[in-house]
């Protein structure tokens, strides 16, 4: 079915600037008004772009350095702790020496080994070696809190261990039928 065309009035579905009577004098037809000039390519780089790319890098100078600002920091924290530590082990084993001093064992041992001090009624005695010169000690007193405690053996181990003395008994030894006199050498005259 074909449309009919009023004069009067557009058809249907026609665009404002195709109506007769509407033409411009350049887009009557002809070649030039047919083709389209491209359009040109967009920059890439516009600047917008550049202001962005600005301020990102003066952010980013400015948090590198207060990054390393923060990890100096952490690492003189990290020096400070260890100092710390170090002083607190010496304290401790400072204390520790104290404690000992206040043991009137250690003090008297301390007062033999230094100063060669005995008590009233003791003998003291040096051991040399071959030229002549004293024996350096090397044994010290322990720290009582190093010694090591005994642990008592478990009631189950008990138990474990009697079982297994029952299971292989020792053996008794035999008895000697023939008690003899032990040899005497008998001394030899040389003349």
């Amino acid at each position: 079915m074909a449309t009919r065309r009023t004069p009067s009035g557009p058809r249907r579905g026609a665009r404002p600037g195709n109506l007769p009577g509407n033409n411009r004098p350049g887009s009557r037809g002809t070649e030039r008004a047919r083709t389209t000039a491209p359009a040109a390519p967009r920059p890439r780089f516009t600047n917008r772009m550049a202001v962005l790319v600005v301020v990102l890098a003066v952010l980013v100078v400015s948090y590198a350095s207060s990054m390393r600002a923060y990890l100096q920091q952490r690492s003189h924290i990290a020096d400070l702790r260890s100092q710390i530590a170090g002083s607190q082990r010496d304290i401790t084993a400072l204390e520790r020496e104290k404690r000992r001093w206040k043991d009137d064992a250690f003090v008297e041992a301390q007062a033999r080994e230094r100063f060669g001090w005995v008590l009233p009624g003791e003998t003291s005695y040096q051991v040399i070696d071959r030229d002549g010169k004293p024996l350096q000690r090397s044994d010290e007193l322990t720290d009582p809190d190093s010694v090591a405690r005994p642990v008592p053996e478990s009631w189950w181990g008990k138990v474990y261990g009697t079982a297994e003395a029952a299971d292989h008994p020792k053996k008794a030894p035999t008895p000697t039928s023939k008690i003899t006199s032990p040899t005497v050498p008998t001394p030899t005259s040389t003349p």
